[in-house]
């Protein structure tokens, strides 16, 4: 499943996976930053099977990989497609 970015809304559980410096340059508001590397690594710390998350990063393109990979861990993820950056 993939969304637009501007059909975000706020109430939706956003994850920002870019690094810190570029989460702190400008986000997503309503959005938590946790980077890529730490949410695949320890997404049973960020993630509840019970919800939705809705995952970008600068263009889409990691957050597609991102995505690949959380549901085939029983998570129930949406890419934002073309990122933050278009």
């Amino acid at each position: 499943m993939n969304i637009l970015l501007k059909e975000l809304k706020p109430e939706y559980n956003i994850i920002d996976i870019r690094d810190r410096e570029d989460y702190e340059k400008g986000h997503v508001i309503n959005s938590k930053n946790i980077p890529m590397n730490d949410l695949l690594n320890n997404h049973e710390k960020y993630l509840n099977k019970n919800k939705t998350y809705y995952i970008y990063c600068t263009s889409g393109i990691r957050s597609k990989k991102t995505c690949l990979i959380l549901r085939q861990l029983g998570y129930t993820v949406v890419n934002v497609m073309d990122g933050f950056g278009k």
